[in-house]
């Protein structure tokens, strides 16, 4: 049964109250007796905890206190059963307990865990309440698999399509970013387990990720990619932000004090403590005065030998230090570790239904229907279909510290098989052969191709095509346009972590972006391919036509940069903005997808606090709607680049045949708000700001004005 903190209690916490999961309040401490020991005392307030435990700490204890002591940890240490990602040893003298961390992006990545659908399909889901499941899950689990806690959500904004770990965040929008990271985080931490936000402050590809120096104008970096940290900690509560690899104009990310003290704390009033990406410190003093906290997975730098050195010669002040300590067992403090028992590693032990379930409906709720001819799907019981390519027997996930070996898994294969009934012959081809699967589409009354992407931490993707990056799945183009040939119901699944080219769209009937699917993939699709279940998803990227129009594409500079030097000269052009500035017609736009029903929108309401719409069903099915609100805002002065249209809100809503709701996007100033960069704070320039809703960033199905228009 799942122990559930309440959203409360955690915000509690990081305001000052203790927060111990519930029913372990009349366990024993693993802090000791409060007399012997004040700081064990749970109704003091963490701060004041703090203060008295530091008092007592050695030199030595304060810096071991500073970074991971598990040699194993980093990205092939979560392989390994009965490894934690990186382990903090505690200080048994003075009742520190340990600190065991885990990866979780996708899922808990130490032994075998459910694997949940890659981020990508949650952020196509475009829910809230799904992404707080989603956190829970994987909070849940990696409490179960005795961590106290779990590096995610994962909320880089996409730059670039070609980006290696594309599918392990939540696409190209910032706000699409922040709301559904802030949830993941308060779901993760309602279980007790404290989440690892990352990578701040910019992390946009793997190409040179170690060594890269990225030119990020001030605009760009707080309308675009601060975004997302910015409502994690606001709004997330979340008890650790992890900075990454790059150098962010000249300074390394985990040496940057302009974003880890002044924004991050300074600003946005972060209380908790910043863990490094692993391997990522350069320099002890440069890290302790820039604001890191704790060094993964070893002290290679936070270590007795160069802080020691550093206090005593000046260049880093012991307050320096006791401030990071200090904001560590704080943190551990607010968050109950002291005083619990170790959670126990018994995940295999208990009933894992509930995840399995979440895994299933985040699923069917990001898979995207991008195209539908002639009503192809749902499928109409046909008396035979083709399944074809070896995605349909197992399907593809991430590689990386994003990547869970799951308990078990449903093939697509096994599950449309059992969905379609003895009354149905299915035959199997796994594409290999060209001829032979031809000759199988020729003989079926549908041919569903299976089609998938390899991507992972580590590398980049080379171009945008199916057939690259990965010679042994062939030539999956040519096959899906020679499948179309023969079978003119032909409709194709893509198990894909990001965009990618569609050159056969316009010569098959249907579409199915199934992304990374997880361990429950294959029920899912079943559901959705025989309109059991409506496909919920969006597309939270943009799919360019070619591989030219996608953003930084074609200027070196910009991608993968020149000299290990890459400029962001597009500024906040980024995603659809890019397509829209530019007048480029993508072959899926952002927020685009299906339903099995039809949907009218009426009924606009705009005032400045709020954009409110009517949705309603005008179709013969139930079926999901996904309405969204974008702003084009004025521009304050000449050469400030607007976008045509900025996500401002969105919806998502079931309605029964006939049913209508009426939908509310909330605004505030923030949401009419730019970046000044000469007044360093954000602004409402004067003018005519544009109110669209849509169901994607191409299709505004209802518009209004505020402000002064003429």
């Amino acid at each position: 049964m799942r122990r559930v903190l309440t959203a409360a209690g955690a915000a509690a916490a990081l305001a000052g109250a203790a927060l111990v999961p519930a029913g372990a309040a009349a366990a024993p401490s693993r802090c000791g007796d409060p007399v012997q020991r004040p700081w064990c005392r749970t109704d003091l307030t963490p701060d004041r905890r703090t203060t008295l435990l530091l008092a007592r700490m050695t030199e030595d204890e304060k810096i071991g206190l500073l970074s991971s002591d598990d040699p194993l940890g980093g990205p092939l240490g979560g392989f390994m059963e009965t490894a934690h990602a990186d382990t903090n040893a505690g200080v048994p003298r003075l009742g520190v307990p340990p600190l065991y961390m885990t990866d979780g992006p996708a899922g808990v990545r130490q032994g075998r865990a459910t694997a949940l659908p890659a981020p990508i399909a949650l952020a196509a889901g475009f829910d809230p309440a799904l992404a707080r499941r989603y956190g829970g899950t994987v909070g849940w689990e990696a409490r179960h698999r005795g961590n106290d806690l779990v590096f995610g959500p994962t909320v880089d904004v996409l730059r670039t399509p070609r980006n290696g770990r594309t599918f392990e965040g939540f696409g190209e929008d910032p706000h699409l970013s922040a709301g559904l990271g802030a949830s993941w985080i308060r779901g993760a931490q309602e279980q007790g387990v404290m989440a690892s936000v990352k990578h701040l402050a910019v992390y946009a590809q793997e190409t040179d990720r170690l060594s890269l120096s990225m030119r990020v104008d001030a605009r760009t970096l707080r309308e675009i990619y601060l975004v997302p940290f910015e409502a994690a900690v606001t709004q997330g509560r979340t008890a650790t932000v992890m900075c990454g690899f790059g150098r962010l104009n000249g300074r390394w990310a985990c040496e940057d004090g302009s974003v880890l003290n002044r924004i991050l704390r300074g600003e946005w009033g972060f209380t908790g403590f910043v863990p490094s990406d692993h391997t990522a410190v350069h320099d002890a003093v440069a890290a302790a005065n820039g604001g890191l906290d704790m060094e993964l997975p070893i002290g290679m730098k936070y270590n007795a030998f160069l802080l020691k050195r550093a206090v005593r010669d000046g260049t880093v002040a012991q307050a320096t230090v006791d401030g990071h300590v200090r904001n560590i067992l704080r943190t551990m403090f607010a968050f109950g570790v002291f005083d619990r028992p170790a959670y126990a590693n018994d995940l295999t032990g208990i009933d894992r239904s509930a995840s399995e379930a979440t895994a299933r409906q985040v699923a069917e709720g990001g898979m995207t229907l991008l195209r539908n001819e002639g009503g192809i799907l749902p499928l109409a019981a046909p008396a035979s279909i083709a399944v074809i390519g070896r995605a349909a027997e197992q399907a593809q996930s991430g590689f990386g510290s994003a990547n869970v070996v799951p308990f078990t898994a449903v093939s697509a294969r096994d599950a449309l098989a059992r969905r379609a009934g003895a009354g149905t012959r299915i035959t199997y081809r796994d594409g290999g052969n060209a001829d032979d699967a031809v000759a199988a589409a020729r003989g079926a009354e549908v041919a569903i191709v299976f089609a998938t992407d390899a991507q992972g931490e580590f590398f980049d993707k080379s171009c945008l095509t199916l057939n690259c990056g990965d010679p042994l799945r062939g030539d999956q183009d040519g096959l899906i346009s020679r499948v179309a040939a023969a079978n003119p119901n032909t409709v194709v699944v893509l198990q894909t972590g990001g965009p990618v080219l569609t050159p056969w769209a316009g010569r098959v009937k249907g579409i199915v972006e199934a992304w990374y699917p997880g361990q429950q993939g294959g029920d899912a699709l079943a559901r959705v391919l025989y309109g059991d279940a409506d496909p919920g998803g969006r597309l939270p990227v943009t799919f360019p036509a070619a591989e030219g129009d996608a953003p930084a594409a074609g200027n070196p500079a910009q991608y993968p940069g020149v000299n290990k030097t890459t400029t962001f000269s597009e500024g906040v052009l980024v995603g659809y903005r890019h397509y829209d500035r530019k007048g480029l017609t993508p072959a899926f736009p952002f927020g685009h997808g299906l339903s099995y029903t039809t949907f009218g929108y009426g009924g606009l309401k705009v005032s400045s606090t709020a954009v409110q719409v009517t949705v309603t069903n005008t179709g013969a099915r139930t079926g999901t709607a996904v309405p969204q609100l974008y702003l084009g805002l004025p521009s304050p002065r000449a050469g400030v680049v607007q976008p045509p249209r900025q996500l401002k809100g969105y919806a998502k809503v079931t309605l029964a045949p006939g049913q209508s709701t009426r939908v509310t996007f909330p605004l505030t100033s923030r949401s009419f708000a730019y970046w000044d960069t000469a007044s360093d704070a954000w602004r409402v320039a004067p003018g005519c700001h544009r109110v669209m809703v849509g169901t994607s960033s191409r299709r505004i199905v209802q518009a209004g004005t505020l402000g002064t228009c003429r």
